[in-house]
């Protein structure tokens, strides 16, 4: 780590401290342009922290930086950050559109370092360069007008609108220049023959292309296009195609042949030669995937060819003739990379509405799944649907999108929960497929009354038994959880004409002990009969009955009577 240019043995110790203590930290953020004077101010780290800028000598206030150089400083009596050296944006984030440096402002007694990042902001400071001062063409003089010559491409090292945007050829009788733009890998200039060339009045053309940016004002690079033109070699290859189509499968073995190109000479000896090769444009090399023959125009696979990485190549290919000098001629060949079903279909729940009421209508959304294939073509067309029996269909809602929805009656008190598995098998051939499984977990709903184990049950209850004795147990199920199956119990009906069962019995509402309130005598009532119901706490609550006949068992609590004869 780079510390400021103050004694360095003091900030060793201080970068220590920094590891060992618990400091507090802010963040400030500032953008500047690069190449800015050295002394410039970037901001007031002192205002912007809050800090006292009488205290900044006496805490020892430094910049602390990960740099070989330091490209800021503090001003300790005004607490200006300042460009301290040179910053190159190119040099610090090559090839990034944005780019920052990341410094810390630390002071001492106590200990306190704070977070500071620099964006910096790309000028027009660079011109397009080409790779070379100059290119050299040998253009035969038996050249038809409207041939075509591609010319190298400049680079800019800067970001943005100040990249190259724009060539101009010089002036000239000959040629004129053609700038073609599309997609990847698909710019080119070119330079078009325009009028007949005749050695013997010109043997050297010299022309420039000149390359500018969109910077404003923008900034320009040449590069001196030295046109040789030669004798004798009259005829230029010609390919049989001017384009060439093919198609290879994806992870195609090594050394599989894809086609051959062609191209004719009408010269004689070396200069009907032909020489293939492949042009190397911008960033793509097409010897990276392919080889060709330089003999034949047999072109092979030499790299790894993926569907899902390129799904075609814009090649272009060259023939030359091995005149003195050498003619050539560029094609283009499209190879489209035919998909293989090697990617398993994925199956994502995008939404689980869950649990699902057991009275849920049919229809009900349950969750929403999504189904995706990165193959392409039918390898990448996946259908899903539901394995085994279970009460849930998967519905299409629109290509790859499905809804679970409810397909019939469900039952909590049978099945609680359901593991649907969702199987997805695209179109493929060979099909691909993969499965997932979404756990519905099914909620209670209020649809079973408390049930008693017999419709009568019959109590025996000693005769002389004192009130306050329990003579029976009544209680109900209910398979229904939580208060849809919690049961309270009450007792009604009568004792007698005008006597109701309630002043004689008392019922546990919830335990359903049956406690008397009174003795029994066997010789005056022998048996009664009353009604207990039952009923959960759901909304709306559910009941049922059950008869309750109470019979009184006679105890020897009476003497013998002697009665006069005839008596009853």
């Amino acid at each position: 780590m780079f510390f400021g240019s103050r004694d360095g043995s003091a900030w060793i110790f201080l970068l220590a401290l920094l590891c060992l203590c618990d400091c507090s930290a802010s963040q400030l953020t500032y953008s500047i342009s690069e190449e800015l004077n050295k002394g410039t101010v970037v901001g007031n780290i002192a205002k912007d922290l809050n800090l006292n800028i009488q205290n900044l000598e006496t805490r020892d206030l430094r910049i602390v930086s990960s740099f070989s150089k330091t490209y800021f400083d503090v001003n300790l009596r005004t607490g200006n950050l300042f460009v301290s050296d040179r910053i190159d944006r190119e040099e610090l984030c090559p090839h990034v559109d944005k780019c920052s440096i990341k410094i810390q402002a630390a002071l001492n007694n106590p200990m306190n370092v704070h977070r500071i990042e620099i964006h910096i902001l790309d000028v027009n400071d660079n011109p397009p360069l080409f790779e070379e001062h100059s290119h050299v063409l040998d253009i035969s003089e038996s050249s038809f007008t409207g041939e075509r010559y591609l010319l190298p491409m400049a680079n800019d090292a800067d970001t943005g609108s100040n990249t190259v945007k724009s060539y101009k050829l010089s002036p000239n009788e000959c040629f004129s220049l053609d700038v073609q733009s599309g997609g990847q890998h698909s710019e080119s200039a070119e330079l078009v023959l325009q009028k007949a060339l005749d050695r013997e009045k010109q043997s050297i053309i010299h022309l420039t292309l000149t390359a500018f940016d969109g910077g404003k004002p923008p900034r320009s690079g040449t590069l001196n296009i030295i046109v040789q033109v030669m004798d004798v070699n009259d005829n230029n290859p010609q390919f049989t195609q001017s384009l060439y189509k093919a198609q290879v499968p994806e992870n195609v073995p090594f050394q599989t042949t894809i086609l051959t190109v062609s191209a004719t000479d009408l010269d004689d000896g070396a200069n009907g030669e032909i020489i293939y090769s492949f042009i190397e444009r911008g960033n793509f090399n097409p010897g990276l995937f392919f080889s060709i023959n330089s003999d034949t125009g047999e072109i092979t696979v030499v790299g790894k060819v993926d569907y899902e990485e390129n799904a075609a190549f814009d090649i272009r290919i060259q023939a030359n003739d091995k005149g003195t000098p050498s003619r050539s001629v560029h094609g283009k060949l499209l190879l489209e990379v035919i998909d293989v079903n090697d990617n398993i279909p994925e199956i994502l729940v995008t939404s689980l509405m869950t649990p699902v009421k057991e009275d849920a209508e049919v229809g009900t959304v349950v969750a929403l799944v999504t189904v995706t294939d990165k193959d392409g073509g039918n390898n990448g067309v996946a259908n899903a649907k539901i394995s085994g029996l279970v009460p849930f269909d998967l519905k299409l809602n629109y290509k790859n999108y499905y809804s679970l929805t409810v397909n019939g009656p469900l039952n909590r008190e049978k099945v609680a929960q359901y593991n649907v598995t969702i199987i997805a098998t695209d179109e493929g051939t060979p099909p691909l497929s993969s499965s997932s499984v979404i756990s519905v977990h099914i909620s209670d709903v209020n649809d079973n009354a408390p049930l008693f184990s017999e419709q009568e049950i019959n109590l025996y209850v000693e005769e002389k038994s004192g009130a306050g004795t329990t003579i029976g147990l009544i209680t109900a199920q209910d398979p229904d959880t939580a208060e849809n199956a919690k049961v309270m119990y009450s007792i009604y009906g009568n004792f007698s004409k005008y006597i109701p069962i309630s002043s004689v019995l008392n019922i546990n509402s919830e335990t359903g002990d049956i406690i008397s309130l009174q003795s029994f005598n066997y010789e005056e009532l022998k048996t009664f009969r009353f009604k207990v119901q039952a009923t959960d706490s759901g909304v709306p609550p559910l009941s049922s009955n059950v008869t309750v006949n109470v019979f009184i068992l006679d105890e020897n609590d009476n003497s013998p009577t002697i009665l006069a004869p005839y008596s009853e």
